[in-house]
């Protein structure tokens, strides 16, 4: 059996985490979304982009919907929908999160709802790579998406790690609040006014970790 390293893991979320997603990114992937379903499903551009929506709201993410009750093939739906011609020039993020994650003790997995190729573009747009020890996309997660249980066990299963050993990093209080159930720590990335009781650092802006991390790590 191969040796499993001791120490924290730091689960990062990616959109709205590790980047500003909502400035660029996100736009231009809810237009997309809401065009495949327009295309795919004979929907106008209202009804396309509110079925986007509430699927994305009862399930964390659209494609859960669109599998669930359309039978649409997952891996056509995440290469249409998260194509970009200028990745670069779309991205917003703190210079300074290399020093960050260098600092970090432990290992660093990011583990996202977004499609693998667009993840790792993301972090080598960002030149943060090379900081992680993997990455984690939903089509390793079986298309099964944050908050559901089954996208944490999948990572956990294939890591073979410990929840107590796991700290959760995020923009989605639904997500962290499956982490906590699992046994793992949690912290909220925002600019929010409350901190729910499962929540335990809230910080406004990733490079706020630093300061909590030693609220974070077993002593």
């Amino acid at each position: 059996m191969s040796h499993v390293p001791a120490g924290p893991v730091w689960l990062f979320d990616l959109d709205n985490t590790l980047h500003n997603a909502s400035a660029h990114i996100f736009p231009h992937i809810n237009r997309s979304m809401t065009a495949y379903l327009e295309q795919h499903l004979s929907l106008s551009g209202e009804e396309a982009n509110a079925l986007r929506i509430h699927y994305w709201h009862r399930y964390g993410a659209t494609l859960t919907g669109l599998v669930r009750h359309h039978g649409t093939n997952p891996h056509h739906f995440l290469e249409a929908t998260h194509r970009f011609d200028t990745l670069h020039a779309m991205m917003v993020f703190e210079r300074a999160l290399g020093a960050l994650l260098r600092r970090l003790p432990g290992r660093k997995i990011v583990f996202s709802n977004g499609p693998q190729r667009y993840a790792e573009a993301v972090l080598d747009a960002m030149g943060m790579r090379r900081h992680f020890d993997d990455v984690y996309g939903i089509e390793r997660m079986r298309f099964q998406p944050k908050p559901g249980v089954q996208a944490f066990r999948h990572l956990l299963h294939d890591h073979r790690l410990k929840p107590q050993r796991c700290i959760l990093i995020e923009d989605s209080a639904d997500n962290l609040r499956t982490a906590r159930r699992l046994g793992m720590k949690t912290v909220l990335v925002g600019r929010g006014a409350k901190r729910p009781a499962y929540v335990d650092v809230r910080i406004s802006s990733i490079l706020d970790l630093r300061r909590a991390a030693g609220r974070l790590l077993p002593r």
